[in-house]
């Protein structure tokens, strides 16, 4: 293949349309802008979210509480899942990737109290719910924070 070969892949390109051209075209006179009014002009278009002087929706819809935009959350599972593992195994994140329970783990794994747990496990988390902290240590394991 040489280079002068070189075409794009039929239907993947199109010739944009050219706007005020004459009648025949579709495009002509007004090209495609209707007549008069604020989108009509050249630079005329109304910022995101404006309603024509009508109280926009976003100021509209009542705000509570505080919302961390820089908030890293962690993945959380049960202690009913922790009953996959072996006795006296290790549970971090990297084994509940392994064995599939989670997909993947960004900023940390918190494990909550739904379920009973029967093995003796040690877990390694960056948070437990006080309740699972203590099924945790009730079937004789360890709850480490890392």
């Amino acid at each position: 293949m040489k280079l002068s070969e070189l075409a794009p892949v039929a239907g993947s390109t199109q010739v944009g349309k050219r706007k005020g051209r004459g009648p025949g075209t579709g495009n002509g006179k007004t090209g495609g802008r209707g007549h008069k009014g604020q989108k009509a002009r050249s630079g005329g278009k109304v910022r995101i979210g404006f309603e024509g002087g009508q109280m926009p929706l976003a100021r509209r819809v009542p705000k509570r509480g505080f919302n961390n935009i820089f908030a890293k959350p962690l993945t959380a599972i049960n202690v009913a899942v922790l009953n996959g593992f072996q006795n006296g195994a290790v549970v971090d994140a990297a084994a509940l990737i392994e064995k599939g329970i989670i997909s993947d783990c960004p900023y940390g794994l918190k494990v909550l109290a739904n379920g009973n747990l029967t093995k003796k496990l040690t877990v390694k988390a960056a948070a437990f719910s006080g309740s699972a902290k203590e099924k945790i240590e009730k079937a004789g394991g360890k709850a480490e924070v890392v």
